[in-house]
């Protein structure tokens, strides 16, 4: 099983929740639909990896808010990006196609490590810097879904496991990668930076 850090123990997430199209300016760029309903999807634990990898020609990344969960609560914050094969993604999504070809492959879930979060959720954001250019920034301000509603809803018709991730979804920003691209994913709380993680991809 493969593993994440919370405050320097491995932990062994059975899967990830991943919470689609929660941000409005993220579903414009990607000249999506305003869902009436929270959409959520799956990565399977064979997904996590702390290496990022050029995963295909149409490769994207997504930075996220990240969550950890232990008894049944959020527990931990760390920064995720939820790599996508944005073509292939594009072609299901029109067939009305599942997306787990385009979304849960080896690797498709990269995080940081996690740290305790006590505070105000709704206080939280992200930065994510690509050869120390920022190309996202974003909070659960700007949230369809608070990350309380969306632990509620998945509980509402799901087991949530110690270790277990919810990956609150993407600002807007995204876009394709390439090998040696440098990254740099920050957590903040009241914009000060209470995680960060640096990546060179391979």
């Amino acid at each position: 099983m493969n593993t994440v850090m919370f405050e320097k123990k491995e932990l062994e997430p059975s899967k990830i929740v991943c919470v689609g199209r929660n941000y409005v300016e993220h579903i414009k760029e990607l000249d999506n639909e305003i869902p009436k309903d929270m959409v959520l999807f799956a990565k399977p634990n064979s997904s996590i990896s702390d290496e990022l990898k050029e995963v295909s020609f149409d490769n994207h990344y997504e930075g996220e808010i990240s969550f950890l969960i232990l008894n049944q609560k959020i527990a931990g914050v760390g920064f995720g990006l939820d790599l996508t094969k944005r073509e292939l993604q594009s072609y299901l999504k029109n067939k009305g196609l599942p997306w787990e070809r385009a979304k849960s492959f080896d690797g498709a879930a990269v995080f940081s490590e996690f740290v305790s979060f006590e505070n105000d959720i709704n206080e939280l954001s992200l930065e994510l810097y690509i050869n120390d250019k920022l190309v996202q920034k974003g909070g659960v301000n700007l949230m369809i879904y608070k990350p309380k509603t969306i632990l509620k809803e998945i509980k509402s018709f799901m087991s949530l496991q110690d270790g277990d991730i919810i990956m609150s979804g993407t600002p807007k920003g995204v876009g394709k990668y390439k090998k040696e691209d440098k990254f740099l994913g920050k957590i903040l709380y009241k914009d000060k930076v209470i995680v960060q993680k640096n990546w060179i991809v391979k």
